[in-house]
């Protein structure tokens, strides 16, 4: 049950392609560092497979059939991005207190990524639409689905993590680490509440 080359370039090339997810982790990198970047880059991994779980046992099918469940998750994620935006943009970033923005970090992170992907009902509408065309109706199509679906998760956590180390590097050079931080920190917020908006007004 190995993956085609067909589908292991059209996943590559999905992955590549800039989108929310790249800014996003970009956004908590430069509010919180390089740790903080990699651990939301891997809480996005933990939220897509999740959805390729739930894509595999057929939930995620259930929710693209019912509007009114699809509206709750999508409304939800986009709550929760623009409250994450407020939260960049209101926090007070001087010398003082970069530290503690620092240390909010990794944990923290790991879990916000996870609950801003698993919230994105469009990851779970891209499985359905994508990974279906991929499969064999000659074997089991669950462990099918996983498989690819982990593939697809895998690639695009390689391309944020290569986000985060751009983004990384781009924080370590400036010269004012308080100026700095006011900047991004005023950039990663901004970010956070137009993921939101587009998020809430995105169609089905």
């Amino acid at each position: 049950m190995l993956p085609s080359l067909t589908f292991l370039l059209a996943a590559a090339l999905l992955a590549i392609t800039p989108g929310p997810g790249v800014a996003y982790v970009v956004a908590r990198t430069v509010a919180g560092g390089k740790a903080e970047g990699i651990a939301s880059s891997l809480g996005t991994a933990l939220g897509g497979m999740v959805h390729v779980l739930a894509a595999a046992l057929g939930l995620s099918l259930l929710i693209a059939q019912s509007a009114l469940a699809y509206a709750l998750v999508q409304y939800l994620g986009a709550a929760y991005l623009l409250y994450l935006g407020i939260r960049l943009l209101t926090a007070r970033a001087d010398s003082a207190t970069l530290p503690a923005l620092q240390r909010a970090g990794a944990g923290k992170a790991l879990r916000d990524g996870a609950i801003v992907e698993v919230l994105n009902v469009k990851t779970a509408m891209f499985f359905l639409a994508f990974i279906p065309q991929f499969v064999s109706t000659q074997q089991a199509l669950a462990p099918q689905f996983i498989l690819l679906g982990s593939i697809c998760v895998l690639l695009n956590t390689a391309v944020d993590l290569i986000a985060v180390a751009a983004a990384s590097r781009f924080v370590a050079s400036g010269a004012s680490r308080a100026g700095r931080a006011r900047w991004l920190s005023r950039l990663s917020g901004t970010t956070m509440l137009a993921l939101g908006v587009m998020v809430a007004l995105a169609q089905r």
